[in-house]
Parts: C-alpha cells; structure tokens; sequence
C-alpha cells in the first residue's frame, strides 16, 4: 500500500501529528464521574487553606437554672486568668454517624449533647434551651464514645472511675441507662479494684458489644445481654496505662498504645469462634503483636540525624477512615506520625517546634491526653498545638509526595510545574489552646474542644 501513498502528503502528515498532552484533570473528574487519587491530593493543598474559624460557643450553660460546675470552674479560673486548675477544659469531643449530634464532655464533669445546626452557622449563638442533653455529673470525665449501632445511646466514663455509663439521649435524665463495671481482681492481699478506663470503642456490626481500656493495662470487652461485666480481657503482659485503643473496620483487630511508648496489636478471631465472648473461661488474651514505637522512629535516619529518640507517652491513635491501613498516633511531645500497619513502619511523621521556642505556655504543664482527629477525606490530620493556641493540619497522604513522609524529596518537589501548588502542612491560630478535636463525617466540619472548654467551629 505504500506505493500508492504520495511521500509528500505522508510528510506533511508526520509533521502535523498531534502531540499528546496529559488530559485536564478537571474535565476527567467530569467524565469519569469519580476523583483520580492523585488529583484528590493534588486539591488536598486547597482544602487546607481554606479552612477557617467560623465561631466560638463558651461553656456557660445552666443546670435547673444555676450554672454548671464547668461553667463555675470556668468563671472562678479561665474568667479571672487563673489557669492552675487541671480540672477545666473538653477532654473528648465525638459526632454521631450522620453528623446531626455532637457530643462534649469537660474535665469538670459536664456530658452535654449539642443539635449540630445550632452551632454550624457562622453568626449562631447556641441556645442551652435546644440542647439534647446537658448533664452536670459530680466526677471528672475523661472520654465520650457514641454506639455505632445505636445513635441513641452514649458512653463515657474516666480515669478516677471504674464504671462505664450509658446514658439513652432519647430519655430526659440525668441517670444512666446502664452502668458495666470492670471485673475485680482478686489477690493474695484480698480484693484489689482497679481503678479507671482510659477509652471506648463500640463494635460496629454488634449493639451489645463494647470495649474499654482500664488504667493496668487491660482491655475489657463487655456482651451487655449477658453481663454487666466483661465477658474477655485482653491484656498487655504489663501493668502500664493504656492511653487508647481503636478497633478496626472489620471489627476483627484492635489496637492499643500505652503511656510506654508502645503500640499492641490484637486479632479477635484468634483461632476461636465469637463465643468465647460470651464465655469467661478464657479470661486473659495476649497481643499478636507488640512494637516500640521508639525503635521504629529510630529506622528514619533523617529524624535520628536530628533528634534524640527516645520512648514517648503516646495520647491518641486513630484509624484513617479513607486509607485503613494507616493508624496515625499523637505523642505527649507535640510530634504526630503514622504507621502502616501491613508493613509495621513508620510512614509519616511531623515534628513541630518544641515548647520552650516559643513563649511560656501554662497549658503544657498540664495533664492533659490531647486528641486529634482525622477528615473524612484526603488523608489530612488536624491536631492541636502543644505550644501555641491553634491546630495543624497535617498532610498525611499515603505516598512520597507528602510533605510528611519519611522518604519525601523537597528538591524533587520544587521542580514541579509553576502552575502545581505545592504540597505542605498549615497551622491556624486560634483564640484558645486545643485538646481534643472531632470531624463531621461528611461535609469536615471540625469542632475544637480548648482549655477554658469553649467549643470552636472551623469550617471550609
């Protein structure tokens, strides 16, 4: 056939080929009808940017028309700029699966239950009148967990506490529902009760089951249609605090990270069918796995090279609702990072300046477990400074084009096209300091819990 080409047309023809350019990623997202990953973190920069304080909700509500104790505590030192009281502040904020209820609670003892619309809006005020639930209890509490099964119910308890409340939103009282105790431990000595849970984690393909990790190292998990106390324990092989635990997607692992600096692993399957749930033959389960975190932090040698390692008491864990294989932990120096759990590495980490750069801050004296929280998208961490009043969010993308990432090439970064912002983590000032942060599971509204227990709305 080619002798009946004419050569000058096949020449011509060569020559005004069209090359191939890459597509506009915009109009792929319209054909394709779904984000390509790449371009989600590509936008990932834009999203950070765009947040910005929307309000702030003091915590001066009433009980039976005389302020709470939190609003007392509040008044009598935040209000008069005495910040030596530990027992001020939000220690554990927590949306409902569809975002309509946010439940706070304070160190002071306040549980109270907001309608999420009466806060959303940037110039709302917040009416105690419409809030769901606003409990003033007479002991500390420390964490607040919904079930995932049953939105209406709630969960909370403490350090100082051995009990495990849970209140029903749909009655009007200030009375749990049901209360489900740790199981005693019995020594040589007579009986010895253990005080204190640390955190809660509900099933979320069984309404009855529920776990929560106690101050000697044990993870109790209750079947509440049999007992009031736990049915299984799972233990660490050490009497040291666990600061919290996460079960997974699956329900099948949980995790849980000590005030040692070290992340348990346990499989729920085990080997045995879910009755030994609901047998306490088998009391004691010991981790499938148990890895210092230390150690791994001590594999990047960019961050050896520059820093000395060495255990740190862990805050927080919590599972990446858009990548499951990264559990990101919060550490009580202010540094965060993420581990991958297929590999057991350390992925990510981010290591702000210490403290004592900046000026004095009182609230790090404090005994304070800061917790962060994850968006509902684009792999991005929002966690409280430890040294200045406001939140970072931080680029936790699961590749190397993380800013965050142990093997990122700032060099190869800035030779991207002028036209492609390039990726980084934010800080944002805030009128207060940060302890404890939720996510609205859709639309990544975060709620702040601070010190002086005001609650701040930050928003796109």
């Amino acid at each position: 056939m080619e002798k009946f080409l004419d050569p000058a047309a096949a020449t011509l023809f060569e020559k005004t080929k069209s090359v191939k350019r890459l597509p506009w990623k915009r109009s792929l997202v319209e054909l394709n009808g779904r984000a390509d990953p790449n371009y989600r973190h590509y936008i990932s920069t834009l999203i950070i940017d765009s947040y910005s304080k929307k309000g702030a909700f003091p915590h001066q509500y009433h009980v039976n028309g005389e302020p709470c104790q939190t609003h007392v505590g509040w008044f009598m030192n935040a209000g008069l700029g005495d910040y030596s009281s530990a027992r001020q502040g939000i220690s554990s904020l927590e949306f409902d699966s569809k975002g309509v209820y946010l439940a706070s609670v304070t160190k002071s003892g306040c549980l109270t239950v907001h309608d999420f619309d009466n806060i959303r809006s940037p110039d709302s005020k917040e009416d105690e009148d419409k809030q769901l639930l606003h409990i003033s209890t007479s002991q500390q509490i420390d964490v607040v967990q919904w079930n995932l099964t049953n939105q209406d119910e709630i969960a909370c308890t403490s350090m100082r506490s051995s009990e495990i409340h849970i209140f029903d939103i749909g009655y009007i009282s200030s009375e749990p529902v049901e209360v489900l105790r740790k199981r005693p431990n019995i020594t040589v000595h007579g009986l010895n009760v253990h005080k204190g849970f640390s955190d809660i984690a509900f099933s979320s393909d069984d309404n009855s089951r529920l776990l929560a990790s106690d101050t000697s190292g044990v993870i109790n998990i209750w079947d509440r249609r049999v007992s009031g106390l736990p049915c299984l324990e799972l233990a660490t092989n050490s009497s040291g605090l666990l600061n919290s635990i996460k079960l997974s997607r699956d329900n099948e692992i949980v995790f849980g990270a000590s005030k040692q600096g070290s992340i348990f692993i346990w499989d729920l399957r085990g080997g045995r069918s879910l009755s030994t749930f609901r047998n306490h033959k088998e009391e004691y389960h010991s981790p499938l796995i148990t890895m210092k975190l230390a150690p791994a932090l001590e594999k990047i040698s960019s961050l050896k090279a520059q820093s000395n390692i060495v255990p740190k008491e862990i805050h927080s864990i919590d599972i990446n609702p858009s990548c499951p294989y990264q559990l990101a932990f919060h550490l009580d120096d202010g540094w965060s990072g993420v581990l991958d759990t297929n590999r057991l590495q350390v992925t990510h980490i981010h290591c702000p300046p210490p403290p004592w750069l900046d000026e004095p801050n009182d609230f790090a004296n404090l005994s304070y477990l800061r917790k962060p929280c994850w968006l509902p998208f684009n792999s991005i961490y929002a966690v409280g400074s430890l040294s200045s009043d406001g939140l970072y969010f931080l680029d936790f993308y699961p590749d190397s084009t993380s800013p965050c990432h142990v093997d990122y090439n700032e060099d190869l970064q800035s030779g991207e096209k002028a036209s492609i912002r390039p990726k980084q983590n934010r800080h944002l000032q805030l009128s207060e300091s940060v302890t404890a942060c939720a996510a609205h599971p859709f639309d990544g509204t975060i709620v702040a819990g601070t010190k002086l227990s005001s609650l701040l709305v930050i928003s796109q």
